[in-house]
C-alpha cells in the first residue's frame, strides 16, 4: 500500500505565540515502519504529527517524501490517512457510508467504492454491522470504522494520534492486536501517538521519545527498554523507582551513590554509570520494580548494612500490596521514599523489608537533562 521510500523531517519545528511547541524535529521514516512518538501531554507528539497531516503550517523546517517538499501542500495533496483520538464519524451515516465517504469525494467510480468499502470493512471485521450507524456500535467497533475510512483510502502513511485512550483497558489490548495484524497485513507505514509505553512497545519498530518539543531519543523497543539515555526515558519506560542521590566514586563504568532520606539516613547503592560522573554529582538512579529483590527482615525497621552480592539493599517498611495475579505489586517505604517492587510472595504490609538488585539492573544518570548528549536519529 506505501508507495514512497522514506519520508523525512529536517529540523522540523512549531511555534505559538512565541513558545516553541516543536522544535528541531530530525526523523527518517522508512516505508512499512510503524513509528510511535511517545511522551506526555504537551511534549509535541500531536503537534508534529498535525504538521506532518497539513493540519499545522511549519514556523521552520521541511518534510520530505522521497526527496520532495510536501510541508508547502494542503492536507488533501499529501495522500496520508488519519484517525483521529475523538474517531471523528458522521453519525448520521451508516458505517459503510462512512468508509465510503472519503472515495466519493475522491470522485471514484461506484463500482470501485463498492469493492474497496467491502474490504476494507472486511479487514476490520465489521462485516455484520455495515448498515449500523454509529452510534450502535461500541467504542471499538467505532474505532476500527475509523481505520477502515484511513485505509480504503490506500493512504501512503496513515497518521494516528491516540486512538485508543478513549477505550476501557480490555478494548485497548484487543485494539491494539488489531491495529498491529492490520499494520503488518497491509504493509502500512504508520505513525502513532501515545502517552502510553506499554501501548508504544507492543506496537512499534521505533519509538520517539519526546520531552518539551524536543526528541529525547530513537530506538527500537529493546534499545529503549534496555538502554534509555536518560532518566527522563527511563522512566516513561517502565523504571519506576527514579531516586535522587550523590555519587560517592565511580570508577570503570560502576558508580557508588547515596540516597539521603532513606530509612537509615544515607543507604549506599552500586549502579552502571550512564554518562561521564564524578564523585559529588548529583544523579538520578532508575531502577525497575521487577529488578528488586525483597528480602524479609522480620522487622518493622529493617538493618542499613551492604549486601555484597548486588547494588546494596534499601531497608524499609512494607506500606502496601496490591495482588496482580502470578505476582504481587508492593509498595516500600524506606524514609520519606515509596519504592515499587515486584515479588512473588506476598510479604506481610508492616513487615520489614530490604530491597536488593542487580548492579547492573540499577543505572544511574546525570540529573540534568541537559548533560544527555544530542540523539542521532538513525534511518
Amino acid at each position: 500500500m506505501s508507495d514512497f521510500d522514506s519520508l523525512e523531517l529536517r529540523g522540523v519545528g512549531r511555534r505559538f505565540g512565541g513558545v516553541d511547541a516543536l522544535s528541531d524535529l530530525n526523523l527518517t521514516i522508512r516505508s512499512g515502519e510503524f513509528v510511535a512518538l511517545l511522551g506526555p501531554s504537551g511534549c509535541g507528539k500531536s503537534t508534529a504529527l498535525n504538521c506532518l497531516a497539513g493540519l499545522l503550517p511549519l514556523t521552520h523546517g521541511e518534510i520530505l517524501l522521497d526527496g520532495k517538499r510536501i510541508d508547502t501542500l494542503p492536507p488533501e495533496r499529501r495522500g496520508f490517512g488519519m484517525v483521529f483520538q475523538s474517531y471523528a464519524l458522521f453519525p448520521h451515516l451508516t458505517v459503510e457510508k462512512n468508509v465510503a465517504f472519503g472515495l466519493q469525494m475522491q470522485g471514484r467510480p461506484r463500482a470501485e467504492i463498492d469493492s474497496r468499502v467491502r474490504e476494507a470493512i472486511k479487514l476490520v471485521k465489521l462485516g455484520e454491522h455495515a448498515k449500523k450507524l454509529p452510534g450502535q456500535l461500541s467504542g471499538g467497533q467505532q474505532q476500527r470504522v475509523a481505520i477502515a475510512r484511513a485505509v480504503v483510502l490506500e493512504p501512503s502513511l496513515v497518521l494516528m494520534d491516540e486512538p485508543l485512550s478513549n477505550l476501557d483497558a480490555k478494548l485497548r489490548l484487543d485494539m491494539r492486536t488489531e491495529i498491529r495484524r492490520l499494520h503488518q497485513s497491509l504493509g502500512l507505514t504508520t505513525i502513532y501517538v501515545t502517552h502510553d509505553q506499554e501501548e508504544a512497545l507492543s506496537l512499534a519498530d521505533r519509538l520517539v521519545v519526546m520531552r518539551e518539543g524536543r526528541v529525547q531519543q530513537v530506538g527500537t523497543p529493546d534499545e529503549l527498554y534496555e538502554s534509555p539515555t536518560s532518566w527522563y526515558v527511563a522512566d516513561f519506560m517502565g523504571y519506576r523507582n527514579i531516586l535522587t542521590a550523590t555519587v560517592v566514586s565511580a570508577s570503570g563504568g560502576e558508580v557508588v551513590v547515596a540516597l539521603p532520606g532513606t530509612a537509615d539516613g544515607g543507604v549506599r547503592l552500586t549502579g552502571r554509570a550512564v554518562g561521564a560522573l564524578s564523585a559529588g554529582d548529583q544523579v538520578r538512579v532508575a531502577i525497575r520494580p521487577e529488578d528488586f529483590v525483597v528480602v524479609s527482615t522480620g522487622s518493622t525497621s529493617g538493618g542499613g548494612s551492604i549486601d555484597g552480592g548486588g547494588a546494596g539493599a534499601v531497608p524499609g517498611t512494607v506500606a502496601v500490596v496490591e495482588y496482580h495475579g502470578r505476582e504481587h505489586a508492593v509498595g516500600v517505604q524506606t524514609g520519606d521514599t515509596m519504592l515499587h517492587a515486584r515479588t512473588q510472595s506476598a510479604p506481610q504490609v508492616g513487615s520489614g523489608v530490604r530491597l536488593t538488585a542487580p548492579v547492573d539492573r540499577v543505572l544511574v544518570f546525570p540529573e540534568s537533562l541537559d548533560a544527555v548528549a544530542p540523539v542521532e536519529v538513525a534511518a
